[in-house]
């Protein structure tokens, strides 16, 4: 949708709402205006699969409810290979949870010998620009740092210069995307650096505007994450230095491991741009399953009603699947911490 026809749109919508009196009236005209500019799929996320299966479901439905701002859900219990999804196959602003595969694409390039985990690069330092200016934003190296610290700074911080350094080092977002689609992970696009993300940030409202660029699936992002987990993507000793990270997170407390239980283990990345916050990672279960996750939520009324959404959410799909696990206890899940699905 070109953006002139999106404001004008956006500008009907929003008068049709202030000359209404009747709150029903208004949220029934809301309803109609939403759907004839963006599309019931957009709003409502019972538009591709009508009738949840179970009450799990539901909940999740629930939770995900779009009427503040789209929300996109997918989880997948590895044991079983049963999964929930709510807009899964939406596209939602990746923001920095895309630092996951940027930090896969490297991690590959080391296993061919074209670098090492020790290979140093500059961090890439954004340059005070106006937004827009310039198709990417410029940016100046800074200090040198060996690669393993730029991922450990990427994951654990989100620290957008390391991002950049080891974006730049592998041969830009294509060569990203060309890792993600030999893996079959799609759809996902990157197409910016990180210093040009975020001074453009804020050209549209993620929450009624579906933006391709720097976007993914909440689906394809679980199926990334579950191949990480289980070793299908990369080599072991690169799958423990990406999932290592991740366990090491400090970004995020609020979101999926604020309410998982302690003796759990979570391991996530975290994405935060304009009116958006999300959050994707693996949860380990203190019976050995494994749950893979990504949340990306937008609106809400602030970022805290956003992170408490995905907390909400991700303890729902923790107990939800904890539920299904106590319905087949026949089942050895500590047996298998790499489940194939079978």
């Amino acid at each position: 949708m070109a953006r002139p026809r999106f404001l004008a749109a956006l500008t009907g919508l929003l008068a049709s709402i202030a000359a209404l009196a009747s709150p029903a009236a208004a949220q029934d005209d809301l309803t109609a205006t939403f759907d004839s500019t963006f599309g019931t799929q957009a709003r409502d996320p019972q538009s591709f699969d009508a009738v949840y299966a179970s009450t799990f479901e539901q909940r999740i439905a629930d939770l995900a409810n779009p009427a503040l701002g789209r929300i996109g859900v997918a989880a997948v219990d590895l044991a079983t290979g049963e999964e929930v999804m709510v807009l899964g196959d939406q596209l939602f602003p990746m923001a920095s949870t895309s630092k996951v595969a940027i930090a896969a694409t490297y991690l590959e390039m080391v296993e061919q010998g074209r670098f090492t985990l020790t290979s140093e690069f500059p961090l890439m330092l954004p340059v005070p620009s106006a937004r827009f200016s310039t198709a990417k934003a410029p940016v100046r190296a800074g200090q040198y740092m060996p690669a393993i610290d730029l991922i450990e700074l990427m994951i654990t911080r989100s620290s957008n210069p390391a991002t950049d350094a080891l974006l730049a080092a592998v041969g830009g977002p294509q060569a990203v995307n060309s890792w993600v689609q030999r893996k079959g992970l799609a759809p996902f696009s990157i197409n910016r650096d990180i210093a040009t993300l975020v001074r453009d940030d804020g050209e549209y409202n993620p929450a009624n505007f579906i933006d391709t660029r720097d976007a993914a699936t909440p689906r394809a992002m679980v199926r990334l994450l579950a191949g990480l987990y289980r070793g299908e993507y990369l080599s072991e000793q690169s799958r423990q230095v990406i999932l290592g990270a991740m366990s090491r997170t400090v970004t995020g407390k609020r979101r999926i491991p604020a309410n998982i239980p302690l003796e759990a283990r979570v391991s996530h990345k975290t994405g935060s741009l304009s009116n958006t916050s999300s959050d994707i990672g693996i949860i380990e279960c203190p019976d050995g399953r494994v749950i893979a996750v990504a949340i990306y939520a937008t609106g809400q009324g602030g970022k805290l009603a956003r992170e408490e959404r995905i907390a909400a959410i991700a303890r729902a799909v923790y107990d939800g699947f904890a539920v299904k696990a106590q319905q087949n206890p026949t089942r050895n899940w500590a047996s298998a911490p790499y489940a194939t699905g079978g």
